[in-house]
């Protein structure tokens, strides 16, 4: 499939369909996720209005997470089979994926000051998701600093490749390791440990924020496929009208 939409054509039309289908699935889902998260559900009979932040805060972690994963799947595709659709998205992800980390950290930062007494505390959990954007970050300024673009591929791929060792830390840092991070609540073998009224806000957030960024990547390739087909025609006229 992959290498059938490795097409420019074939996959402009896959964009086509695909931009406005996630863009109004992601609009819609995050209007009733927000609604429901700061209107419809109740204050936490512990931390009142704060646990609020959870709902920006918790999908934004989970999308740095399986955004870096798609990332390294596209890399670990590009290196083996030198598709260059992986890695366009790769390259693509990288810059998103820093966004909804730094957002975490951020968020995470607001939430740990009235919950835990302090803005940042260097435990496991959030060390490693600093190591992640910092990982986002080295991506990019990789590819930038290499000149040729088939070796910049080749170095980031590995990079990025080798940053999900980092990946599984973040995952499991709260079992492995003391942490002011409280185990996993939402995706357990026994169910969920959170209310039903808290449940569902943050479910409907996470899945706008997974519909926000597949709309965000689609739109970011297809701009991509685009401006390489502009340049390829300009040389091409320039190479006839020399010739």
């Amino acid at each position: 499939m992959l290498s059938y939409f490795s097409n420019p054509q074939r996959f402009d039309v896959l964009a086509r369909y695909a931009i406005p289908i996630t863009g109004a699935l992601a609009t819609g889902l995050l209007i009733a996720g927000m609604y429901m998260s700061f209107f419809a559900s109740p204050p936490d009979y512990q931390q009142g209005d704060t646990v609020r932040i959870m709902y920006v805060h918790v999908p934004a972690a989970y999308m740095a997470m399986a955004i870096y994963g798609a990332m390294a799947v596209a890399s670990f595709i590009f290196f083996v089979w030198r598709h260059s659709l992986a890695d366009a998205a790769a390259e693509v992800m990288a810059p998103i994926g820093a966004v909804f980390t730094a957002l975490a950290l951020l968020t995470g930062s607001l939430w740990g000051k009235p919950m835990w007494g302090t803005w940042w505390e260097w435990d496991a959990r959030m060390t490693s998701v600093l190591v992640l954007l910092l990982v986002y970050l080295g991506y990019m300024a990789l590819r930038a600093a290499i000149e040729d673009r088939m070796q910049a591929a080749r170095m980031a791929a590995i990079l990025a490749m080798a940053g999900v060792v980092n990946l599984i830390i973040v995952k499991f840092s709260v079992d492995w390791w003391s942490s002011l991070h409280q185990p996993a609540s939402v995706f357990r073998f026994d169910g969920p440990t959170i209310h039903a009224s808290q449940l569902w806000p943050l479910g409907l957030m996470a899945l706008g924020y997974t519909f926000l960024v597949a709309w965000m990547v689609f739109y970011r390739l297809r701009s991509r496929t685009l401006i390489q087909r502009a340049r390829s025609l300009q040389s091409r006229r320039e190479r006839e009208g020399l010739a």
